[in-house]
């Protein structure tokens, strides 16, 4: 059995045992599982996508998104069949780590039920209808990545279908025009602090108002949560959070160095 480094160097290798599709190719950013085969692919120098960062629904016969990104670029897709013995979260997890240590932003993530209708996001989102499966076995990511490409969208779609082959879709957006402020959303922050235990935001040099109450609407998700903050403003930070209704006895200060804010879970 691979031991987890090896795996992980066997996914920055890019190589394929499999048979791609012809004329196919990997996106440069994302790191590629072993015996991993391109089933399908495209290339599009213009064409407007919208990308959810909400769960999909249909009310009254209409696809209803809680929030989504608009933008209009060059467009690569591509869908992986994946080796049975590598579920497409261990993918997800693996391009998640890999992207947000390049400096990617993680913008929206869920997984199973919580994302909506795997139909609507085959059919609706991605127009692939090999991605439709049972709910509970999707997953998904949009990042935005790290400069010079931060004009970029990475959309990550994950799906075990009921003959139990797996797919991993994976979308590269690179807008024709710079892309607007996007933010995150709360839930998938706390969930990103959780995983990964920190939550590292260097573009944060000072409190604002839209990430104060983004950042007090994350902690406010989950009372019990604890965190310290780091950075030149780290106090000023945890009286922005305690303004937004976060108690002053869940923040402690941690270091003054650093870029940004650095939130730390405290255990």
């Amino acid at each position: 059995m691979l031991s987890r480094l090896s795996f992980y160097l066997l996914c920055l290798s890019g190589s394929a045992l499999a048979a791609d599709m012809p004329g196919s190719q990997d996106l440069d950013v994302l790191p590629r599982l072993p015996r991993s085969e391109i089933v399908d692919y495209q290339d599009v120098a213009s064409l407007e996508k919208r990308y959810p960062l909400g769960a999909v629904q249909r009310i009254s016969s209409q696809l209803r998104l809680e929030r989504e990104v608009l933008v209009e670029g060059r467009l690569r897709a591509l869908t992986y069949r994946l080796p049975d013995e590598h579920p497409p979260r261990e993918a997800l997890a693996a391009a998640r780590r890999a992207l947000l240590e390049q400096g990617a932003q993680l913008l929206y993530w869920c997984e199973g039920r919580e994302c909506g209708s795997s139909s609507l996001w085959a059919n609706n989102i991605f127009d692939n209808a090999k991605l439709y499966g049972p709910e509970e076995r999707q997953s998904y990511l949009l990042l935005r990545l790290a400069p010079p490409q931060q004009d970029s969208l990475l959309a990550l779609y994950g799906i075990t279908r009921g003959n139990r082959r797996s797919y991993l879709h994976a979308e590269q957006l690179d807008a024709s025009t710079p892309l607007p402020v996007v933010l995150p959303v709360a839930a998938t922050l706390l969930r990103q602090l959780r995983e990964h235990g920190a939550l590292d935001l260097p573009h944060l040099a000072a409190p604002d108002e839209v990430w104060s109450e983004l950042l007090g609407r994350t902690l406010n998700l989950d009372s019990t949560l604890r965190v310290r903050l780091s950075g030149p403003a780290a106090a000023a930070w945890g009286q922005a959070l305690q303004a937004q209704g976060v108690r002053a006895s869940r923040l402690e200060l941690g270091t003054a160095t650093g870029d940004g804010l650095l939130l730390q879970q405290l255990r």
